[in-house]
C-alpha cells in the first residue's frame, strides 16, 4: 500500500493499530516493528514521521481514549433531567461499563516506568476533567441541594483524583483485595458526604477490572 497523502489518516491508522497490539500482546510485548508489520505496507519512516517512539504512541492512544472520555462527561454534565448528585452517579457507572475500559487494563500500561504516562492522567484529571466536567455538575448540585460541600473545586479534584489516581491498580499494583478495600472506603467516602452514588453492582464491575489487570500485567 503506498503512503498515506492524509496524514490524519496516517495517524488513526497508526493509532488503531497499536491500540489492538497493545491490548492483544500488552505494551511491553509490542514492537515498532511488530505495528509496522501490520500497518498494510506503511513504511518505518511512516511511523517516525508521526511518533518518534512506542511511547509516544502509548500517549496519543492515551490521549485520543481521554478526548472520547471527556466527551461522555461533558454529555452528562449537560443533561437537564438529572440533580448533581444523579449526574455524579450516571458518570461513574458510564465511565466503568465503558467497553474499551476492558481494553485499558488488558494493556495494563506501566505507569511505574513511564512517568509521562502518569504526568498526562495527572495532568488532565487536575488542568481538564475536574474543573470542566466535575465541578459545574458539583456546583448544579449545591443549587439543587443534592451534594453539600463549602469547597466546590477541592472536591471535584479529590474525587477524580481518587476514582483515576489512588483507585487505580495499575498505578499501584495493588491486589484485587488490596483494590477491594479501596473501592469500598470510596464509597464509604462519598456516604459520608451524602452521596450514595456507588452501588453494589458498580463495586462489582471495579472488581472485574481490577481481576483484568492482575491477569494481564
Amino acid at each position: 500500500m503506498a503512503r498515506n497523502k492524509h496524514p490524519e489518516e496516517t495517524v488513526r491508522l497508526i493509532l488503531d493499530v497499536s491500540f489492538r497490539l497493545f491490548v492483544e500482546k500488552g505494551y511491553e510485548h509490542t514492537s515498532i516493528q511488530g505495528i509496522i508489520d501490520n500497518l498494510g505496507g506503511l513504511s518505518k519512516g511512516a511511523i517516525y514521521h508521526h511518533f518518534k517512539s512506542k511511547e509516544e504512541i502509548l500517549l496519543a492512544v492515551t490521549d485520543r481514549i481521554t478526548a472520547e472520555s471527556n466527551q461522555m462527561l461533558a454529555v452528562i454534565r449537560d443533561r437537564l433531567d438529572l440533580s448533581g448528585k444523579e449526574k455524579l452517579k450516571t458518570i461513574f457507572r458510564e465511565s466503568i461499563n465503558r467497553p474499551v475500559q476492558n481494553d485499558i487494563f488488558t494493556v495494563a500500561p506501566d505507569f511505574h516506568n513511564n512517568a509521562k504516562l502518569l504526568f498526562s492522567l495527572l495532568h488532565d484529571t487536575i488542568d481538564n476533567a475536574a474543573p470542566n466536567y466535575i465541578l459545574p455538575i458539583i456546583q448544579q448540585g449545591i443549587s439543587d441541594g443534592s451534594i453539600e460541600t463549602d469547597y466546590p473545586e477541592q472536591f471535584a479534584e479529590l474525587i477524580l483524583l481518587v476514582a483515576n489516581v489512588w483507585m487505580n491498580p495499575m498505578i499501584f499494583d495493588s491486589s484485587e483485595e488490596e483494590s477491594y478495600r479501596k473501592f469500598m472506603l470510596f464509597r464509604q467516602m462519598l456516604q459520608g458526604f451524602g452521596l450514595d452514588i456507588i452501588d453494589d453492582e458498580m463495586l462489582e464491575r471495579l472488581q472485574e477490572l481490577a481481576s483484568i489487570y492482575q491477569k494481564n500485567k
